[in-house]
């Protein structure tokens, strides 16, 4: 017993220093990597805090995305030192080869959009674009409540593709389309859904913007279509219609993201890659998962 309330108050420690150290880095000047250590701790630790149920597993996942978000906003810590490692040119190569010779975002924007005018579906399709905070988290948690024995396996595969994902936009920070366009290297690229945003939640738009913009260079590949899909995968494992909507809303969302101006059709197909290859190499990690599972159990407090 003695053992068991020493585990926990040890945990409950480490998860308290995994939340508060990535929100007090500036202040405490911590290194990069010693705030990646004590952030990614941060799931193990509240797995050893909380028993074992669904809370448990929210929180773990929760633990886990907050890991994620502390790293999606790390390279932008040095925002000159990201500025000079920046791609811009090789995704609107890419992009014009697939739309023949032009840029798919410019040309959707011409057909669809009306310069300096936000049209109805602008603000639908910046919706769709806005609900993706929520949109994959809602997928794994429908399935933990609903069909909770298909829980560790979603949660873990939802969470890989943000993981990789984040390492990519550390080693490759890729610029989207609409910064290309204020910079020179394409075209003016219109930021519908910034345009979208200031109509649609007028004096809160500043505040909502600035509280999800920690890193404006993290385009390739797109996380937004790659959990989307992801998400899809895992719905569609625990049924057809869970699966349908997945699917819809990827579709929808990947069609927003190109031409609101915010991810290539190459950002979207490298996304589309990441999910699959999480989706092929799962089972090779099965065993893995199994083994972290128990060294968790072995070494959680009894309640």
């Amino acid at each position: 017993m003695l053992r068991s309330s020493v585990v926990r108050r040890l945990a409950f420690g480490a998860a308290l220093i995994g939340f508060v150290a990535p929100v007090a880095r500036h202040r405490l000047r911590l290194p990069r990597p010693v705030t990646s250590v004590l952030a990614w701790q941060t799931p193990l630790s509240v797995a050893l805090v909380l028993p074992r149920g669904r809370f448990r597993d929210a929180a773990v996942y929760g633990a886990q995305m907050w890991a994620y978000i502390a790293h999606y906003e790390l390279p932008n810590d040095d925002h000159e030192a990201l500025l000079r490692r920046v791609r811009v040119d090789y995704p609107i190569r890419i992009d014009r080869a697939i739309g023949l010779g032009e840029v798919p975002t410019l040309r959707l924007q011409r057909a669809l959009g009306r310069p300096d005018e936000v049209l109805g579906h602008d603000t639908v399709l910046s919706i769709v674009h806005w609900s993706w905070f929520a949109a994959p988290h809602a997928a794994v948690l429908y399935i933990l409540f609903r069909h909770p024995q298909h829980f560790g396996g979603a949660a873990a595969r939802v969470a890989a593709v943000f993981d990789i994902g984040v390492v990519a936009y550390f080693v490759l920070p890729t610029a989207p389309p609409w910064w290309a366009g204020n910079t020179g290297a394409l075209p003016h690229v219109r930021r519908i859904m910034t345009e979208a945003g200031e109509r649609f939640w007028g004096r809160h738009w500043k505040r909502l913007y600035d509280s999800l913009s920690g890193n404006q260079l993290a385009a390739m590949p797109s996380l937004h279509f790659a959990t989307s899909v992801m998400a899809a995968h895992v719905l569609s494992d625990v049924g057809r219609g869970p699966g349908a909507v997945g699917w819809a809303y990827a579709a929808a969302l990947g069609f927003a993201l190109v031409y609101l101006g915010e991810h290539y059709v190459a950002d979207l197909l490298a996304g589309l890659a990441l999910a699959e290859g999480v989706r092929i190499a799962a089972p090779a990690a099965a065993p893995l998962a199994r083994a972290i599972a128990r060294f968790v159990r072995s070494r959680e407090p009894a309640y």
